[in-house]
Protein backbone atom coordinates (compact mmCIF):
# COMPACT_ATOMS: atom_id res chain seq x y z
CA UNK A 1 0.00 0.00 0.00
CA UNK A 2 1.24 3.66 -0.99
CA UNK A 3 -0.21 6.93 1.05
CA UNK A 4 0.57 9.90 -0.91
CA UNK A 5 -0.37 13.34 1.34
CA UNK A 6 -1.00 15.19 -1.45
CA UNK A 7 -2.23 19.26 -2.45
CA UNK A 8 -3.99 18.94 -5.34
CA UNK A 9 -3.09 22.46 -6.49
CA UNK A 10 0.45 21.78 -6.14
CA UNK A 11 2.26 20.61 -9.96
CA UNK A 12 4.99 18.59 -7.54
CA UNK A 13 2.15 17.09 -6.07
CA UNK A 14 0.57 15.78 -8.62
CA UNK A 15 3.34 14.93 -10.74
CA UNK A 16 4.38 12.60 -8.21
CA UNK A 17 0.78 11.00 -8.44
CA UNK A 18 1.11 10.55 -11.74
CA UNK A 19 4.09 8.29 -11.48
CA UNK A 20 2.28 6.58 -8.59
CA UNK A 21 -0.12 5.30 -10.92
CA UNK A 22 2.56 5.47 -13.98
CA UNK A 23 4.73 2.75 -11.83
CA UNK A 24 1.71 0.60 -11.45
CA UNK A 25 0.00 1.38 -7.81
CA UNK A 26 -3.30 2.83 -6.84
CA UNK A 27 -2.14 4.78 -3.74
CA UNK A 28 -4.50 6.06 -0.49
CA UNK A 29 -4.64 9.71 -1.50
CA UNK A 30 -4.84 12.03 1.71
CA UNK A 31 -5.20 15.73 1.10
CA UNK A 32 -3.47 17.48 3.95
CA UNK A 33 -4.73 20.41 3.26
CA UNK A 34 -8.05 19.66 3.89
CA UNK A 35 -7.21 17.56 6.58
CA UNK A 36 -4.62 18.78 8.51
CA UNK A 37 -1.99 17.07 11.01
CA UNK A 38 -1.60 16.19 14.35
CA UNK A 39 2.01 16.37 15.71
CA UNK A 40 1.69 12.68 16.48
CA UNK A 41 1.50 12.34 12.94
CA UNK A 42 3.73 14.91 11.36
CA UNK A 43 6.71 13.40 14.42
CA UNK A 44 6.17 10.03 12.88
CA UNK A 45 6.35 11.10 8.69
CA UNK A 46 9.60 13.15 9.87
CA UNK A 47 11.05 10.25 11.94
CA UNK A 48 10.24 7.70 8.96
CA UNK A 49 11.41 9.80 6.45
CA UNK A 50 14.74 11.14 8.17
CA UNK A 51 13.69 14.82 8.32
CA UNK A 52 13.55 17.45 10.46
CA UNK A 53 10.31 19.84 10.99
CA UNK A 54 12.84 22.33 9.85
CA UNK A 55 13.79 20.10 6.66
CA UNK A 56 10.01 19.56 5.89
CA UNK A 57 8.87 23.76 6.24
CA UNK A 58 7.79 24.86 3.06
CA UNK A 59 8.83 28.85 2.57
CA UNK A 60 7.80 28.95 -1.09
CA UNK A 61 4.11 30.69 -0.70
CA UNK A 62 3.55 30.75 2.75
CA UNK A 63 4.03 33.27 5.15
CA UNK A 64 6.65 31.00 6.95
CA UNK A 65 9.36 33.77 6.64
CA UNK A 66 7.44 36.79 7.98
CA UNK A 67 6.21 34.24 10.99
CA UNK A 68 9.79 34.00 11.76
CA UNK A 69 9.83 29.99 11.07
CA UNK A 70 13.03 30.14 9.15
CA UNK A 71 14.70 31.12 12.43
CA UNK A 72 12.65 29.31 14.76
CA UNK A 73 12.65 26.00 17.21
CA UNK A 74 11.81 22.53 15.97
CA UNK A 75 9.01 22.39 18.71
CA UNK A 76 7.82 25.66 17.35
CA UNK A 77 7.64 24.73 13.62
CA UNK A 78 6.15 21.78 14.43
CA UNK A 79 3.51 23.57 16.43
CA UNK A 80 3.28 25.99 13.23
CA UNK A 81 2.71 23.35 10.57
CA UNK A 82 -0.48 21.30 12.78
CA UNK A 83 -1.61 25.05 12.95
CA UNK A 84 -1.62 25.80 9.21
CA UNK A 85 -0.97 22.21 7.38
CA UNK A 86 0.51 24.10 4.16
CA UNK A 87 3.94 24.88 6.31
CA UNK A 88 4.66 21.60 5.54
CA UNK A 89 6.64 21.15 2.45
CA UNK A 90 5.04 18.44 0.00
CA UNK A 91 4.28 15.90 -1.11
CA UNK A 92 5.11 12.74 1.52
CA UNK A 93 4.58 9.48 0.50
CA UNK A 94 4.56 6.38 2.35
CA UNK A 95 5.24 2.97 0.86
CA UNK A 96 6.73 -0.23 1.50
CA UNK A 97 10.77 1.01 0.77
CA UNK A 98 9.70 3.55 3.56
CA UNK A 99 8.90 7.28 3.53
CA UNK A 100 10.02 10.06 1.38
CA UNK A 101 9.51 13.98 1.00
CA UNK A 102 9.53 14.05 -2.68
CA UNK A 103 11.09 16.53 -3.46
CA UNK A 104 12.37 16.15 -6.06
CA UNK A 105 9.70 13.98 -7.33
CA UNK A 106 12.44 10.89 -8.34
CA UNK A 107 12.55 10.14 -4.87
CA UNK A 108 9.22 8.69 -5.04
CA UNK A 109 10.37 5.36 -6.73
CA UNK A 110 12.07 4.76 -3.24
CA UNK A 111 8.95 3.90 -1.67
CA UNK A 112 7.69 1.23 -4.23
CA UNK A 113 10.13 -1.33 -2.52
CA UNK A 114 10.71 -4.51 -4.51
Amino acid sequence: MITIYHKPTCSTSRKVLQMIRDAGHEPEVIDYARDGWTRAQLLGLFAAADVSPRQALRVKGTDAGTRGLTQASDEDILSAMVENPLLVERPIVCGPGGVRLCRPPELVAQTFGR
